[in-house]
């Protein structure tokens, strides 16, 4: 069988091991998700948003690059690297994860609980992160697996949970017809997630010893927070009772 050659064994050994880790903490979410599951063709369809996001963000990110490589900054500088990882990075990627997370998942009759956020934008960014680690694998071989799947999945669920966190209360706020408030929790969960991110890309791809403590340092505390946070979160979810207003 044409399946069973050494050629698309190994292409098959690659893709799980890109996206087994999405899939595992996938299952976790889900498994929190213990007051009312999410249908699985809405959480596909996250995933799909996800994927989409990523291919948008790459769009986004070459025009970044391309416009800070001819403003004269050192490649080199720290300077470039915070502009590179916030501005441009951390900006596309959240901006991009957000834009297809709100079109997909805002009006959803189902987005009725408020852990509901921490689920869809879990979800969205996992996919996103599954997406970018099949390129990941493919480009730079299996020795990159194990390090992205306990850092760099991980830490896109991360941003994700923060997001998600506010993105819940938002969904309630506009609910109950408090669109400004809406709109606050919507903006402080995209500016925590691109500063997250930034920090956590200018620590990677600074490359100092003293970077890399940073960087280990701000892992491990973030995914003590996160587990925290999210498990809270779940024993304290609660429903969104009034009729949605635009």
């Amino acid at each position: 069988m044409i399946l069973m050659t050494p050629f698309f064994i190994t292409i098959a050994i690659y893709v799980l091991a890109a996206i087994v880790p999405a899939i595992f903490l996938m299952r976790e979410i889900y498994r929190l998700d213990s007051f009312e599951k999410e249908p699985n063709d809405l959480l596909l369809s996250c995933v799909v948003q996800g994927v989409l996001a990523a291919f948008a963000a790459i769009f986004l990110e070459m025009i970044g690059q391309t416009i800070l490589s001819r403003s004269g900054i050192l490649p080199t500088s720290r300077k470039y690297i915070i502009i590179l990882a916030f501005c441009i990075v951390a900006v596309a990627e959240e901006g991009a994860k957000f834009f297809f997370l709100y079109r997909r998942t805002w009006r959803e009759p189902n987005f009725d609980y408020r852990f509901d956020g921490i689920v869809y934008s879990a979800y969205v960014s996992l996919g996103f992160a599954a997406f970018e680690n099949i390129k990941y694998v493919f480009s730079y071989g299996l020795a990159v697996a194990f390090p992205r799947a306990i850092l760099s999945i991980p830490g896109h669920l991360g941003f994700a949970i923060v997001f998600g966190y506010f993105y819940g209360r938002a969904r309630i706020a506009a609910s109950r017809g408090k669109r400004s408030r809406s709109k606050t929790n919507l903006i402080i969960g995209y500016i925590l997630a691109v500063l997250m991110h930034g920090f956590y890309d200018t620590c990677a791809m600074t490359g100092t010893k003293a970077s890399t403590i940073v960087f280990i340092a701000f892992v491990v505390i973030m995914y003590i927070f996160i587990i925290r946070l999210v498990k809270r979160e779940s024993v304290t979810n609660e429903p969104i009772y009034s009729m949605f207003v635009e």
